[in-house]
């Protein structure tokens, strides 16, 4: 078995390293492929993730996680894989963060759909009573806070759903539910207590 020295490791092509690291798991041929690779990781963090602060955690996330997938697979360019890994790990995150986010929508819509229900219609009414009085002040409402209204409870339709069929904007689809909910629990309010 040759022995390099530090230096010697430097003049290693990427393939070298990977080889000598396969052989003798020298952990020095990963500090040597991180030295050479940490921009480049960098900027495809970057690329997606848009914080640096991530993107720095991400760069010492992936090349810990090298140590491991070095020796499970045969990679012939280090780059490109390199470039793979990176990508994959920064669409993964971003698909389990739009998770979470798409869950946490999902609870504030069933509380939203719960809410207008017990507190915008008096609990004293019968249930046909309440959904005429409902519908009634529904029609009452402004044009675009009627059909968002309509679509997001009556049709159950998403927030997405609602702006595509509209042609709203996203944001003018919640501030016009926002709005109707409201104005709609005055209605309410204003004429049937």
């Amino acid at each position: 078995m040759i022995l390099f020295s530090k230096t010697n490791i430097s003049k290693l092509s990427d393939l070298e390293l990977i080889n000598r690291y396969k052989e003798n798991e020298d952990i020095d041929c990963i500090g040597e492929l991180y030295k050479r690779y940490t921009g480049f990781t960098f900027s495809i963090c970057m690329k997606y993730l848009k914080s640096s602060e991530k993107s720095n955690e991400f760069v010492l996330d992936i090349f810990e996680d090298l140590i491991e997938k070095l020796l499970q697979h045969d990679v012939v360019n280090f780059k490109t894989w390199l470039y793979s890994v990176t990508k994959n790990h920064c669409l993964l995150y971003l698909r389990e963060l739009k998770k979470e986010s798409n869950s946490e929508i999902d609870i504030n819509l069933q509380t939203d759909e719960q809410n207008i229900t017990d507190f915008l219609v008096p609990s004293y009414l019968q249930k046909e009573e309440k959904l005429a009085i409902l519908e009634k002040c529904i029609e009452e409402l402004k044009d675009e806070h009627k059909i968002c209204i309509k679509l997001f409870f009556l049709e159950q339709k998403s927030y997405i759903e609602v702006s595509k069929y509209t042609g709203f904007s996203l944001k003018q689809v919640k501030t016009y539910i926002q709005n109707g909910k409201r104005n709609l629990k005055l209605l309410i309010e204003k004429n049937y207590e």
